[in-house]
C-alpha cells in the first residue's frame, strides 16, 4: 500500500464512503508499522460532491484530460497574442469539450450509484473552465484529488469577441444624411429678420440628429460600463460564497482530521507503552539469565577447586 493507490481509491469514493475507508487505510498503515504513512492518509480531507465527481473524471478519462490540457494551454495563448480567429475556433472546441466531459462525469456518478443534481452538475462545468483558464487550477484538476470545485478567473472567456449590444432602431433612423427640409410653398418674400430666424431654426434641426447619435452612444457606453461592473460584482459574490463555502466545510474538515489524530496517537501511545512493558520484560529476562549464567559458573568453578 502506497500514499498514490490510498489517494486514488479514496477520492473516487462517494464522499459519504470517505471517512470510513480513510480510517480503515490509518489503521492498516499502523498495523504494518508505517506512521509516517497513516498520518498523511489521515490528513485527506473529504471531497464535496461536485469534486469527487471532477475525479472520476480524471481517473476514468485519462485521455480527454490530457486533451483538454491542452486545450486551455492553446487557448490561454491565443488570449495572450489576441488572436480572435483562433480564440473562434478554440471556443467552438471548448464547448464542445466541456459539454461532453461534463456530461461524462455526469454519467459516471450515476453508475456509481449518486446521480448529480443541477447545482453539482454547474460546478464540474465550471471546474473544467477553471482548468481550461490557470495553468494552477489544471495541475489540480488534473491530480484526481479535488476537494472543492474550482473557480475560473474573472474575465476569462473562449469568445473570440464580444457582441455588441445594437444600438436602437430609433436611433439608426438618423445615421446618414440628415433629412431634407420640408419644402414650403412659394410666399412672399421674407424679411431679413424672419430670414434669419428660418435659418437658425434649420440649423438646429441639422445638429439634433447629430446630437442624438451622440447621446444614444453615451448611453450605450454607459450600459455596457455598467453592465460589465455587474459582471464582475457577481463574479466576485460567487467567489466569496464559494471561499465562505470552503471555510465552512474546512473547518467540519479540520474537526474530523483532529479526531483521527487524537486517534492516532493513542494507538501510537499504546505501541509505545507495549513496546516499553516488552523491553522492560526482556531487561528482567537477560538479568535473570546473566544471574542464572552466574550461578552456573561460580558451581562449576567450585566443583573444579
Amino acid at each position: 500500500m502506497d500514499l498514490k493507490n490510498v489517494v486514488e481509491e479514496l477520492y473516487t469514493l462517494h464522499p459519504t464512503q470517505f471517512v470510513g475507508a480513510r480510517t480503515a487505510r490509518v489503521d492498516e498503515a499502523l498495523a504494518a508499522g508505517r506512521a509516517t504513512l497513516a498520518a498523511q492518509i489521515a490528513a485527506l480531507r473529504r471531497p464535496a460532491l461536485s469534486a469527487w465527481a471532477s475525479n472520476l473524471l480524471v481517473h476514468s478519462e485519462p485521455e480527454q484530460v490530457a486533451r483538454l490540457l491542452r486545450l486551455g494551454e492553446g487557448l490561454r495563448q491565443a488570449h495572450r497574442k489576441l488572436a480572435r480567429t483562433q480564440l473562434r475556433r478554440l471556443g467552438q472546441q471548448q464547448r464542445t469539450l466541456v459539454g461532453a466531459l461534463s456530461q461524462q462525469a455526469r454519467t459516471l456518478a450515476a453508475e456509481a450509484g449518486h446521480p448529480l443534481g443541477e447545482g453539482a452538475q454547474r460546478k464540474v462545468e465550471q471546474t473544467l473552465h477553471a482548468a481550461l483558464a490557470d495553468p494552477a487550477a489544471a495541475e489540480k484538476w488534473a491530480s484526481g484529488r479535488l476537494v472543492r470545485a474550482l473557480v475560473p478567473p474573472v474575465g476569462f472567456t473562449a469568445d473570440a469577441e464580444r457582441p455588441v449590444r445594437p444600438v436602437a432602431a430609433s436611433h439608426r433612423t438618423h445615421e446618414g444624411t440628415p433629412p431634407p427640409k420640408p419644402e414650403h410653398p412659394a410666399a412672399t418674400p421674407a424679411t431679413p429678420a424672419k430670414s434669419a430666424r428660418r435659418q437658425r431654426r434649420a440649423a438646429q434641426a441639422d445638429r439634433k440628429p447629430a446630437q442624438a447619435r451622440r447621446k444614444a452612444e453615451a448611453a450605450e457606453q454607459r450600459a455596457r460600463h455598467c453592465e460589465k461592473e455587474h459582471d464582475q460584482a457577481q463574479a466576485k459574490a460567487e467567489q466569496a460564497e464559494a471561499a465562505l463555502r470552503e471555510l465552512e466545510e474546512r473547518a467540519t474538515e479540520l474537526a474530523q482530521q483532529l479526531h483521527a489524530t487524537v486517534e492516532l496517537r493513542r494507538r501510537m501511545r499504546d505501541d509505545l507503552d507495549r513496546a516499553r512493558d516488552q523491553a522492560a520484560q526482556k531487561d528482567r529476562a537477560a538479568r535473570q539469565a546473566r544471574h542464572a549464567a552466574e550461578t552456573a559458573r561460580a558451581h562449576a568453578e567450585h566443583l573444579t577447586t
